[in-house]
C-alpha cells in the first residue's frame, strides 16, 4: 500500500516537518513539504498526495481555510495536528471537512495508525462495494442484512441508517452534528441524547461484552468512530 505513496505535510515549523519526514520516509513514503497555507493548498494542486498532514497554527492563513479550499476540489483524507485539547475545536476541524486529529504531542506509531486508516477509507475499490466487515459483524449493504457471528441481527431503520453512516466513515470520526443532521434532520442538532439511546441499542446488537471486540468508539463530546478490525 505504501509504495509510491505520497503525503503533503502542512506546518510552519521546520523540525516537525523534519521529524515528520524522516518518521514516514522510513516507513515507505514519499513526502512532500510546505511551511504556509498558500504554499500547502499550492503544493497540493502539483503533487496531487494521497493524504494531507496539517497543522492548524500556520503563519498566513488558519488551518481550517486550508481545509475547506482543498476540500473545493480534492478528497484527499486530511489528518489535523492541533494543541488544542477541547471537544469544540475537534468538532470545528471534523465538520471543515478534515478526516482525522492528532493532539500535540502524538507518538509516531499513533500517527501511522491513523495514516492507515485514512488509507484503507480512501482506496478506489472501496467505493463501490456491496458488502462490509468488521471482526464479527458482516453488513449487506444491499440487501441490508446485518450479520453478528454469522448469524443474522434485526435493527431498526434508524438504527441501521446509523450504522450505514458510520460504515460510510470506517475508521474516521463521525461527528454527532453530522449524524443528527443526516439522520434526523437538520433542526435536530441539540438532540445529543436520541443518538446516545439509538447507539446505546445498535452497541448492544452488534457488539460483544468482551472490551476486546468494540466496534463503536466514543469520542467524547466530538462523535463516533466505527472501528475496522480484521
Amino acid at each position: 500500500m505504501k509504495q509510491n505513496r505520497k503525503i503533503l505535510v502542512i506546518d510552519d515549523e521546520a523540525a516537525i516537518r523534519k521529524f515528520l519526514r524522516v518518521s514516514l520516509e522510513n516507513d515507505g513514503y514519499s513526502v512532500f513539504e510546505a511551511a504556509t497555507g498558500k504554499d500547502g493548498i499550492r503544493e497540493c494542486t502539483a503533487s496531487r498526495p494521497d493524504l494531507v498532514i496539517l497543522d492548524l497554527g500556520l503563519p498566513d492563513m488558519d488551518g481550517h481555510e486550508v481545509i475547506r479550499k482543498v476540500r473545493e476540489w480534492s478528497k484527499v483524507p486530511i489528518i489535523v495536528l492541533t494543541v488544542k485539547e477541547d471537544e469544540e475545536s475537534k468538532v470545528k476541524v471534523l465538520d471543515a471537512g478534515a478526516d482525522d486529529y492528532l493532539t500535540k504531542p502524538f507518538s509516531v506509531p499513533e500517527l501511522t495508525a491513523r495514516i492507515r486508516v485514512a488509507e484503507r477509507h480512501s482506496l478506489p475499490t472501496n467505493l463501490n462495494e456491496t458488502s462490509f466487515k468488521s471482526g464479527r459483524l458482516e453488513v449487506d449493504l444491499a440487501g441490508r442484512i446485518v450479520k453478528v457471528s454469522g448469524k443474522e441481527t434485526h435493527l431498526t431503520a434508524t438504527e441501521y441508517d446509523i450504522l450505514k453512516l458510520l460504515i460510510k466513515h470506517a475508521g474516521k470520526v463521525v461527528t454527532q452534528r453530522q449524524i443528527l443532521q443526516e439522520i434526523w434532520g437538520p433542526n435536530s442538532v441539540e438532540h445529543t441524547q436520541y443518538l446516545r439511546v439509538y447507539l446505546g441499542h445498535l452497541r448492544k446488537k452488534i457488539e460483544s461484552d468482551s472490551n476486546s471486540e468494540k466496534l463503536i468508539i466514543t469520542e467524547p463530546g466530538v462523535g463516533y468512530r466505527l472501528l475496522i478490525l480484521e
